[in-house]
Formats: structure tokens, C-alpha cells, sequence
């Protein structure tokens, strides 16, 4: 929590600890401890050039002369806290296989923490996508299934042991079935004194009451809460969802219109500040890692959606599941 002093120009007052935060201080998020939970992935990616159609089916054929992987899901949320130099720990499930070794590597590499269970089985979730060019996506194919009761009753284990250590927790929910247990671990992140941000799916969002944020796109937003017309009913529908979960806050990323917070009585809207939009694929995981690093590093809530905002307008420029480094957050523009 923050504390209650005067605020100062530019800074929020300093949270518990001494520390505090600058809107334009990379060092303001070093400190911050995120964990974490849910559906991590494994992005692959085949490049190549299409030249012909194929002679068996009307389908183009592509010679592909270049392979990427990333970490994708909850771990490209990791991956977007670790690159703005949180401490960042990723408690999910992955298969015993060549896809979940190569996803722990990756997430190594990026100075993150993995605490992976290895589910024989399962295989691990990987979206393989084929690209032309560098930019055009012709076909994406998942792999996927769901962990056993077993391996997520162990996962429930150690994000009790882990809880304590952070600040944060953030649960992204993919629908894969990683956050089975996502009621009893709001509770007892909330009872620990833990801000819990979540990337929700699907149409019941009863089971992420009690949360501290919940970050609907505009489509999930309108399967749960219905359509609206104009800015009023939006609110309204808006704070009527908020209260009825029990949520502290509920923002509502709304692509080019920008994004909107909800809290308590108030509405609080950002315009985007995209440049040039490339690829939206992972800009939630971008939006929500940054607020959650933000809140960490002791901003309040509608400075923490300032800067998400701002970082969604950078990843959105690049190709793919991408991450935003401080430097290009902090520019002076």
C-alpha cells in the first residue's frame, strides 16, 4: 500500500519499505517482486517465402528458410515483466516433453524464474504459426491439453509457499485449464495483502471475484457485461460488473479507442498511443504485465494504466509476441 503523504511533482507518495515511483524512472521497477500463474505456451514461428501454389490443393507452398520460438501465453506476460527488470517467477504446467524443455530454456534466458510442473500426461501448449515474408500469418496450428488434477493440486502447493515473497500476482487465464484452483488462489492472495491483477476468459468471471483488476479486451468485455451504446451506458455497465464481482477496479482495453479504467465511482479513459500497428497478438500480456510491475513499484492505479498504455502502443508496433524494454518506455516523447 501506499503511504499517505503529500505528493510530490511527478513522483507518488512512497509505498511501505522507502521505496517509491517516478513515472519516468527505470529504476522505480527493479524492485518489484511479480508472480506469475497460468497457461504458458510455446510460440514457434516458420518463415518463409511463397513463390507458387501448390499443384495438390489450391494452397500456397512455402519453403521456409527461418525458425523463431517465444514464450507465449502466461509466459510471454513473464516475459514482458522480466524485460522491464521486475523479479519475476512463472508458476505453470508444461508437458515432460521437447517443447516444455525448450520453454523453461527460454524463460532462463530471459531471467525469469520458472517453477514448471512437468505433467508425462500432457504435451505442452505450443501455437506453431507459418509466416510469410516476415509479417503475413498464412496458418496456425495448436497443440494442446489440459493438466491433471494431480499435477494442479501440486501447483495450489507451491503458489501457497511462493505467495509470500511477492508483491504481485497475476493470473493469466488462457482457458487451458492452468487455473483450476483461480478462486482458492485470489483468496488467499487477497487475505496475504496481495494486489491481483487478472486476464480473464470466457463468460463467468464469478470466479475472479474478489480480485484487485480484471483487464477485459472490448470483445470479452461485451460477451459478459452486452453491448452499449455511448460512453454512459458503457459505465454503467461497466460499474454495475465491477460491484457485482467485487472487484477494486476494472479496466476495459478498447484497441484503437484506447483503454478505460473503473473504479469506485470513478471512470478514468487513456486515447492510444499506438504509432504504426504491426501485430496485436500478446498486447494484453504487455498491458497487464506492465500495470502489475507498476502497482509493484508503488505507482497508483491510474499512473500504472498511463504507462500500460504507452507500452501497448510500442508492442503493438512489432511483429509477434513481443516484450517492451524500459528504454523505449521512458523515451522522452
Amino acid at each position: 500500500m501506499i503511504a499517505a503523504s503529500r505528493r510530490k511533482a511527478g513522483r507518488t507518495p512512497a509505498p511501505r519499505g522507502g521505496r517509491s515511483f517516478a513515472i519516468s524512472s527505470i529504476s522505480s521497477l527493479k524492485n518489484a517482486r511479480v508472480l506469475v500463474v497460468g497457461d504458458a505456451m510455446l510460440d514457434r514461428y516458420w518463415f518463409g517465402e511463397v513463390e507458387r501454389i501448390s499443384p495438390e490443393a489450391p494452397v500456397p507452398i512455402v519453403k521456409i528458410d527461418h525458425e523463431e520460438e517465444r514464450a507465449g501465453g502466461a509466459a510471454n506476460v513473464a516475459r514482458n515483466a522480466a524485460a522491464l527488470g521486475a523479479q519475476v517467477t512463472l508458476l505453470s504446467v508444461v508437458g515432460a516433453d521437447e517443447p516444455g524443455a525448450r520453454l523453461e530454456a527460454l524463460l532462463k534466458r530471459e531471467h525469469i524464474l520458472p517453477q514448471l510442473h512437468h505433467d508425462r500426461n500432457i504435451k505442452t501448449t505450443v501455437k506453431l504459426r507459418v509466416i510469410a515474408g516476415r509479417k503475413q500469418q498464412l496458418l496456425r496450428v495448436d497443440f494442446e491439453t489440459s493438466p491433471s488434477h494431480e499435477v494442479l493440486a501440486s501447483k495450489l502447493r507451491d503458489f501457497k509457499r511462493i505467495l509470500g515473497d511477492m508483491d504481485v500476482v497475476i493470473l493469466s487465464d488462457y482457458g487451458k485449464g492452468g487455473l483450476t484452483h483461480i478462486v482458492k488462489m485470489i483468496s488467499l492472495a487477497r487475505r496475504a495483502g496481495k494486489k491481483v491483477l487478472v486476464d480473464p476468459k470466457g463468460e463467468d468471471y464469478s470466479r475472479y471475484s474478489g480480485a484487485t483488476l480484471i483487464t477485459p479486451n472490448r470483445t470479452e468485455f461485451r460477451q459478459v457485461a452486452g453491448g452499449w451504446n455511448g460512453e454512459r451506458e458503457l459505465t454503467e455497465r461497466a460499474q454495475k460488473l465491477r460491484h457485482k464481482l467485487g472487484v477494486e477496479a476494472l479496466l476495459v482495453t478498447r484497441g484503437e479507442e484506447g483503454m478505460t479504467l473503473f473504479e469506485d465511482g470513478t471512470r478514468f479513459h487513456v486515447r492510444t498511443q499506438a504509432r504504426e500497428v504491426s501485430d496485436v497478438s500478446g498486447a494484453g500480456d504487455t498491458v497487464i504485465a506492465t500495470l502489475a510491475v507498476a502497482l509493484a513499484g508503488g505507482a497508483r492505479m491510474k499512473e500504472a494504466v498511463r504507462l500500460a498504455n504507452r507500452a501497448a502502443g510500442i508492442v503493438v508496433g512489432k511483429f509477434g509476441t513481443a516484450v517492451v524494454t524500459p528504454e523505449e518506455l521512458f523515451v522522452k516523447q
